[in-house]
């Protein structure tokens, strides 16, 4: 195997594309690894070096260069491992654009198709590659609207299902497309829709280039730092963090399935000891999960020391979260400049700010309340603005938060409007701009981005702003009754008055040994008491009953629409 050279940097720097990147990987270190996954998160299953990496999407760019011509939208069905890998090179070597997606479960297909079908329709896809077994489940739930699509399996020949339902011819390369350009569209990045209809964000190769680059300085990556982790290809933070920048450093990156973490976070601290991982992000809830299932016992097992930096995004960053990840942990080597959150959206690529390690005051700054989301990143600006004025915000006042720089994305597939809105805003008192609304709130403070909530889910009660998370927070410490992480707070309209409601889940062992009047008395004693708020209604729902997105984050607005229409799982 050959060692990682000195500086990786040295000859990427200057890569037009994400093609040109691995090229130029499998040219230079062919026989060096480049991807590793963990069975079960636990067991090493196939690999790629740069070089079977290049060729491998290249067989695919051959068999795609003959089904659909450049420019055409691939959708990405895959189960986390390398066939998605693969698939995503091949479709970007053959000049396509993937649009990579979470792949449908059998046991909710029905919950599934909707949100597929979704996308199909918006990114006006042309052809959807994914393995042979996903391809007979789904071809069982095939319409009109599926089966006019060309379907591919890329793990092997295709089967004679495959060929009669899509058409698909099999033969040679007849040319090969022009090489892919800094502003050329890499990818779509369907939005979770969290807060709204899901919406592709274009992903140029220029913005990945410069995210990669910014967030190879922020978060003090090199050419001896290792990867692993379990966040799913689909999303933003799992693919560009997880999987792109491991190939844009040039080290070794080690990767699972995120079912294979959530059955067992152990797995994932795991690898992290027994590969020497030097960095690897997760979400908030992550962490807790952590704290929560791993024991005394398994801890004494686990050597953290490695760990150089355990970034926390895409989610709200608790302080509280921190602080326990951290005191669980430090027996295992763990260091407290490691804790590193970070704030970042699709629009922007992937990362605005990010906890930068040379900075003394760093770990107290991500365990104190509010929590730090770190220095925004070099080239990037960051303004914080007043939502309804258009003007700069005094210093340390709460507003919208705007980005402009080379991370900021091209726009909303086939939304012309909605791109000149979100992208194209400029300051009232200056004219300066355009700058990127990303819709959420925050502060700056000492030179540090501090993130408030969700602009669209402030809750005004009597002309008073109250953000949910805090209300939230609240009511998950309210019993140990409650699930963290699984609750939402909005408000209502009963006649003409802005009314707080709370809905809930409950972890099913804390419950039996609680009554449900005695739950529901804390909940409304604790927002009471801690945010001066009466609450209109609380609703316990049953295990497994709160609405999240594929990323894990909680669905504010489809809780409300539920608890509106009555459509919630209720518990009793």
């Amino acid at each position: 195997m050959n060692p990682p050279l000195a500086d990786p940097h040295e000859f990427v720097g200057d890569c037009q594309s994400l093609v040109e990147l691995l090229r130029r990987r499998a040219e230079h270190s062919p026989d060096q690894l480049a991807y590793q996954f963990l069975i079960d998160g636990q067991h090493e299953g196939a690999r790629l070096t740069y070089g079977e990496l290049h060729r491998a999407a290249q067989a695919i760019a051959a068999r795609l260069n003959e089904s659909a011509k450049r420019g055409s939208r691939a959708l990405l069905l895959y189960p986390q491992g390398i066939d998605f890998l693969v698939a995503f090179f091949g479709c970007l070597q053959a000049g396509m654009i993937p649009v990579p997606l979470p792949p449908p479960d059998a046991a909710r297909m029905m919950r599934a198709l909707p949100r597929l079908k979704s996308v199909i329709a918006d990114s006006q896809a042309a052809l959807v590659l994914t393995t042979g077994e996903l391809f007979a489940t789904l071809h069982q739930h095939f319409d009109a609207e599926l089966a006019s699509l060309l379907w591919l399996s890329t793990d092997g020949p295709p089967s004679d299902a495959e060929s009669s339902a899509c058409a698909f011819v099999d033969s040679v390369v007849r040319g090969s497309p022009g090489p892919a350009l800094t502003d050329d569209i890499a990818f779509l990045q369907y939005t979770s829709g969290s807060t709204s209809t899901p919406k592709g964000v274009m992903v140029s190769h220029g913005n990945v280039l410069n995210q990669c680059r910014l967030l190879k300085a922020a978060a003090s990556y090199s050419a001896n730092s290792v990867i692993a982790g379990w966040m799913p290809y689909h999303h933003d933070y799992g693919l560009i963090e997880g999987l792109l920048q491991p190939l844009f450093v040039g080290v070794p990156c080690y990767f699972m399935s995120p079912l294979a973490f959530i059955k067992r976070p152990i797995r994932w601290l795991e690898a992290i000891s027994r590969y020497r991982v030097t960095h690897s992000q997760a979400p908030n809830f992550a962490y807790d999960l952590c704290v929560q299932k791993i024991t005394p016992e398994q801890r004494a097992t686990l050597d953290l020391s490695s760990l150089q930096v355990a970034a926390n995004a895409a989610e709200p960053v608790r302080a509280e979260t921190q602080r326990a990840f951290y005191d669980a942990f430090k027996v295992c080597g763990l260091r407290e400049s490691a804790l590193a959150p970070a704030y970042g959206l699709a629009e922007a690529t992937l990362m605005v700010s990010h906890t930068r390690l040379e900075l003394p005051s760093a770990a107290t700054d991500q365990i104190s309340n509010p929590v730090s989301c770190g220095r925004v990143l070099d080239e990037l600006q960051v303004e914080i603005v007043n939502a309804e004025t258009m003007r700069r915000c005094a210093t340390g006042e709460v507003g919208e938060v705007w980005v402009a720089g080379p991370c900021v994305t091209k726009g909303y597939w086939n939304r012309p409007e909605e791109t000149e809105r979100t992208f194209h805003a400029r300051l009232a008192d200056s004219d300066a701009g355009p700058f990127l609304r990303t819709g959420d709130l925050g502060f700056l403070r000492d030179g540090q981005l501090f993130i408030a909530g969700r602009l669209k889910d402030l809750i005004i009660i009597r002309g008073d702003n109250h953000y949910p998370q805090d209300i939230e927070l609240t009511v998950e410490r309210s019993h140990p009754a409650l699930r963290s992480g699984h609750g939402a707070a909005f408000s209502v309209d009963v006649s003409g008055e802005e009314v707080l409601v709370v809905v809930q889940e409950v972890q099913g062992k804390q419950l039996r040994d609680a009554n449900v009047d005695e739950v529901l008395s804390a909940i409304r004693t604790a927002v009471y008491n801690e945010q001066d708020l009466s609450l209109h209604a609380v609703v316990l729902l049953k295990p497994g009953g709160a609405l999240k997105t594929t990323s894990g984050k909680i669905q504010r607005r489809a809780m409300k629409a539920a608890f509106l229409n009555g459509e919630l799982d209720v518990l009793g």
